[in-house]
């Protein structure tokens, strides 16, 4: 199963918290949608990675969206000519999420999409958002790996990958975005365990341990260690990846309802974190992604 339908698979099952309550989640998600077909950012222009979140949220809760805006959209990015190496990730990832609809559009040519990307590799094997850089990240393989997943294309080299991967773990049992870093952060680590796991690649334990002491005294994940206070993409990401190493969270679990609560808007989305005044389709997904794991 790939990345993205992993996670769809989970936040389908938010439903079961949000009661009738998700009716208002999809309302929210529908009113995000521009004109154009595209999903709006903070300033309320249309934007792919901000697309693929109203998607998927939208798939999360069985409902339909009108492919042929959301198809019209995307084909005006054409191959991904000229997109940055998330944009063009995020092009992938919502023409997959364009196959799930009764008829779906065929999108531009996979190989061509996977050009682009493979311009974005590193030097030693990883991907980074920066063209001709000597290291990668973990951030980047994550998108890398699921843009791959989204175009049903074959691996190059992905040896390479774990190994550029396997120089971002950090002293303390975790990863860190950028390699000599000293200490990890949730949300790389996140992406280093599920990235590693989809590519079939044993993870220790002691991650899911480090994972764990990051949960806030009040619920939620903290970013890293001495994060003032939890967000909600680390506290979605970190569940994410403790259920994938089949490490139980059940002694958090009430105390990250009571965080997510907090976060909670009668509009129907979900703020970032405490200190957040917006609201977006992208925190609106993670939500749903958290609320699955903590409905299980």
């Amino acid at each position: 199963m790939s990345l993205r339908l992993e996670m769809l698979q989970v936040a389908r099952l938010a439903p079961k918290l949000l009661g009738e309550s998700a009716e208002l989640v999809r309302h929210f998600l529908q009113s995000q949608q521009n004109e154009d077909g595209g999903f709006r950012d903070r300033n309320g222009t249309s934007d792919l990675y901000y697309t693929v979140f109203g998607l998927d949220g939208l798939l999360a809760l069985q409902r339909e969206f009108p492919a042929d805006r959301v198809a019209a959209y995307l084909k005006s990015f054409g191959d991904g000519q000229g997109l940055d190496f998330v944009h063009l990730c995020c092009l992938a990832r919502a023409w997959a999420a364009l196959s799930h609809q009764a008829r779906p559009e065929s999108g531009p040519p996979s190989a061509e999409i996977v050009r682009r990307i493979e311009a974005f590799r590193a030097l030693d094997g990883g991907y980074h958002s920066g063209c001709g850089r000597e290291f990668g990240t973990t951030y980047a393989a994550f998108l890398a790996v699921g843009a791959y997943q989204d175009l049903k294309v074959d691996w190059h080299e992905p040896l390479r990958l774990v190994q550029s991967l396997k120089f971002l773990e950090t002293n303390d049992g975790a990863w860190a975005n950028e390699r000599h870093a000293k200490v990890g952060s949730t949300n790389a680590t996140a992406a280093a365990i599920t990235t590693l796991r989809n590519l079939n690649v044993p993870v220790n334990q002691s991650a899911g341990d480090w994972l764990l002491a990051r949960c806030h005294p009040e619920g939620g994940f903290l970013a890293a260690p001495g994060a003032p206070i939890p967000d909600l993409l680390s506290t979605a990401t970190a569940l994410h990846a403790l259920a994938g190493l089949q490490v139980s969270f059940e002694s958090v679990k009430e105390k990250c309802l009571d965080f997510i609560d907090t976060l909670w808007t009668n509009e129907g989305a979900f703020h970032g974190q405490w200190a957040d005044d917006h609201v977006d389709c992208e925190y609106t997904y993670y939500g749903l992604l958290a609320l699955g794991h903590l409905s299980l």
